[in-house]
């Protein structure tokens, strides 16, 4: 992958480009980053710029044999681990069995995300991690010399998902690798990971990507309209993975305001069956729409909550959304937020999980209906 293909994060490209000119590349280093952040693009950018025979000033070049290599992610000094499910009997699953499944998939799509991939390849609902087997996998790798590179490059995707085995048997080489090799690792959350791995990597902290980053790569890259895109930004918070598939929607994702309305005027109201109504809607679409529809759903009464105290600019609304949310907000406010917040998570999680979605919405139709009334009795006795 190329510099340049990654959206946003310029200042990030030119440092890490520059410890590479400069021949100070750190052995260890944590790319740290939210969902959708693009930390995993800017791990494959980075290491591609390290094996390039042709680097420009501030690219791989694209064209040379290693280069082309790292564009199928097939560089035989460039190591892949990820989170697998067990689907082996009698050892641990390592990356390399489902390794061509993921360089089609990353090829595709370089903000992939985990769930998404091992759910199409089938073995989704069971807990990922990166057993004690994928570190005796790396040791051996690297025992051996470097095929072509002049250095061998190792990164670890979603390192927090590595268990406890793996992480102590990892630990010491990541401390003292053997020379001219890098550990990459690429994560989301670093509450989850030992303390003692933290300890020994650089971090390289990755911020959401910016407004203007998404919008013009949502314009150049998805064909949307100025203003479809910034709809889409907006809506994204930062995350690209979710802009794309948003804007993959297509005309349906227009509708969500609108479907949002109407939900929310049956749930304030209290009417049963137009709930049920919803409920069978919803329980309709696919897992991965329902859980668009929802994050969806939070941006929104976030947006009303900014308005209710006085502070739309935060809320980052289109023209067209205002006067929705100058009605709408009076029954959002600091009363209710938390725990309309709390049951969207909720149901967010359990539609992960694979739940019964038509109950699901139905129940929480009732829970938001009577927090809406909740805050506007609230407001009402004061």
């Amino acid at each position: 992958m190329l510099f340049r293909e990654v959206v946003g994060h310029e200042e990030i490209k030119r440092r890490l480009i520059q410890t590479v000119k400069v021949n100070r590349i750190s052995h260890a280093q944590l790319l740290l980053g939210p969902e959708g952040s693009g930390n995993l693009p800017l791990a494959l950018a980075y290491s591609q710029y390290i094996f390039c025979s042709n680097k420009t000033e501030n690219d791989s070049c694209g064209a040379c044999p290693s280069c082309l290599k790292m564009q199928k992610i097939a560089h035989p000094d460039f190591h892949f681990v990820f989170p697998v499910y067990k689907v082996k009997e009698g050892r641990d699953t390592v990356s390399d069995d489902l390794i061509g499944e993921m360089r089609e998939a990353l090829i595709q799509n370089p903000y992939l995300d985990l769930d998404d991939f091992l759910e199409n390849i089938g073995i989704e609902n069971k807990q990922p991690s990166i057993f004690v087997g994928e570190s005796a996998n790396v040791l051996r790798k690297l025992s051996f010399k470097a095929y072509e590179g002049e250095y061998r490059i190792v990164v670890i995707w979603k390192p927090e998902k590595m268990n406890i085995q793996a992480a102590n048997k990892m630990l010491k080489i990541i401390e003292e690798p053997p020379e001219r090799t890098v550990f990459l690792l690429v994560a989301e959350n670093s509450d989850l990971m030992l303390a003692t791995i933290l300890s020994r990597v650089q971090l390289v902290k990755i911020k959401k990507i910016d407004d203007q980053s998404m919008q013009e790569a949502l314009i150049k890259r998805q064909h949307l309209s100025a203003d479809e895109a910034l709809r889409i930004t907006y809506l994204a918070e930062g995350n690209y993975s979710k802009a794309v598939k948003m804007a993959e929607q297509g005309d349906s994702f227009l509708e969500d305001t609108k479907k949002f309305r109407e939900w929310m005027l049956a749930v304030f109201k209290n009417n049963i069956t137009e709930m049920i109504n919803w409920a069978d809607k919803f329980a309709t679409e696919g897992r991965e729409n329902q859980k668009i529809f929802l994050s969806f759903c939070l941006v929104m009464f976030r947006k009303a909550l900014m308005q209710t105290y006085s502070a739309p600019e935060l809320a980052r609304m289109t023209e067209n959304e205002k006067n929705f949310f100058l009605k709408f907000s009076t029954f959002v406010s600091g009363n209710n937020i938390l725990e309309i917040t709390s049951e969207i998570d909720s149901a967010y999680r359990h539609i992960e999980r694979n739940a019964y979605s038509r109950l699901l919405f139905f129940d929480l139709s009732l829970k938001l209906g009577a927090l809406l009334r909740k805050s506007q009795q609230l407001t009402v006795k004061t």
